[in-house]
């Protein structure tokens, strides 16, 4: 397999639905530990943590239904796709600038290779 078949519009799109629906599947665990957290411990803003649980259930489905249109190979996927990972890229810089390393890279590596793949994986 040689580079250019790596980023072929086929090989894109097919590693985006993989990626999108993995970028879904993080946001919907992230969700539920954030569902828990008021059985475990005393939760100072629940307001705060009702607003991040229903963002983060429309990121996490609005992930899914991008990943669907790129298994349908449609487009209304593509835009959406690439504007969330654009926005994980800066949560990534802010993370890493704050020396939360262990998070902020590894969603710098995701975002990154998620984003090309959105963008490249269809074509008119």
């Amino acid at each position: 397999m040689t580079f250019r078949d790596f980023l072929s519009t086929e090989a894109c799109r097919i590693r985006s639905v993989y990626l999108l629906r993995l970028e879904s599947a993080i946001l919907f665990g992230l969700v539920a530990s954030l569902s828990m957290a008021p059985l475990i411990s005393q939760v100072s803003a629940p307001s705060a943590l009702s607003a991040e649980i229903v963002f983060g259930l429309l990121g996490a489905t609005g992930l899914w239904f991008c990943a669907k249109g790129f298994k349908d190979q449609r487009s209304y996927g593509r835009a959406p796709a690439v504007l969330a990972n654009l926005i994980a890229l800066g949560v990534s810089y802010y993370m890493i600038s704050g020396s939360l390393l262990i998070v902020g890279i590894p969603l710098l590596i995701l975002a990154t290779i998620t984003l090309v793949s959105s963008a490249l994986g269809y074509s008119e």
